[in-house]
């Protein structure tokens, strides 16, 4: 804990089983109270791993639901734990959660409501190994949405967030894809309910064990990328209503 505050990590695992070893143990667990794993129905052997190294709260999918599926179980599942910091960290250790603490103590401190690990900010990104095509359409996919959101991050892209439980509790993220566009919907609810984010540079890996999408995958990725924004910006302009803004319902 901070502050008295919860601190859930949370490692949605896809084929993560040579990775998620690595992942776990530079998880700072001076300042981590939980950690979940939730399984996409891998094809390795993830779970058993995650049962060797001790992790408590495991949960599988007996199907597989895509990638924003298995977020909405990490943070459905985090809250009910009764976090109050969430950390989503993927589990193919591609990013160092020895970068939690930093992240963490922005949110205990209430500097900001939700920080992202950012590949770009610096060299990280390149000097990591990122593909070059990848890098290029990262920075055209950030400079759209920056624009079309009025915001000003180096990158929307990133596999490594943290979240107060307040803002998880007041976006709708529950009603967004299952796929891998659910992480800008998600950010852009954030924008949309007036929440700043944080960046810190974050150092990245990438080998061949770590997670990626192939080119058609990213190109449809980079459409709902453009989607969503455009939804954002009709939005704003109050020409269009689109459901994943609109704000959860009080219980009050």
């Amino acid at each position: 804990m901070i502050k008295d505050k919860k601190i859930v990590v949370v490692l949605p695992a896809y084929n993560a089983e040579l990775t998620v070893e690595s992942t776990y143990n530079e998880i700072p667990f001076d300042i981590v109270d939980e950690v979940i794993l939730v399984d996409d129905k891998s094809k390795d052997k993830t779970v058993e791993k995650a049962k060797e190294l001790g992790i408590k709260h495991i949960f599988i999918h007996d199907e597989n639901k895509g990638y924003g599926a298995n977020q909405k179980t990490c943070y459905n599942n985090a809250l009910k734990l009764g976090a109050d910091i969430v950390i989503m960290l993927h589990p193919d250790y591609q990013y160092t959660p020895k970068l939690i603490h930093s992240m963490a103590y922005l949110i205990a401190n209430d500097v900001y409501p939700v920080v992202l690990g950012s590949r770009i900010l610096g060299k990280g990104a390149l000097k990591g190994g990122m593909p070059k095509y990848k890098y290029f359409f990262n920075r055209i996919l950030t400079f759209s949405q920056n624009i079309l959101m009025n915001q000003k991050l180096s990158e929307y892209h990133t596999g490594f967030r943290a979240f107060s439980a307040d803002v998880l509790k007041k976006i709708n993220y529950n009603i967004n894809s299952d796929d891998f566009v659910f992480d800008n919907q998600m950010l852009a609810q954030i924008f949309y309910a007036g929440y700043e984010i944080a960046e810190i540079t974050c150092p990245t890996k990438y080998f061949e064990e770590a997670s990626s999408i192939n080119f058609k995958r990213s190109v449809k990725y980079g459409m709902g990328v453009l989607t969503t924004s455009l939804k954002y910006f009709f939005n704003k302009l109050k020409l269009t209503k689109s459901d994943i803004f609109k704000p959860i319902a009080s219980e009050e």
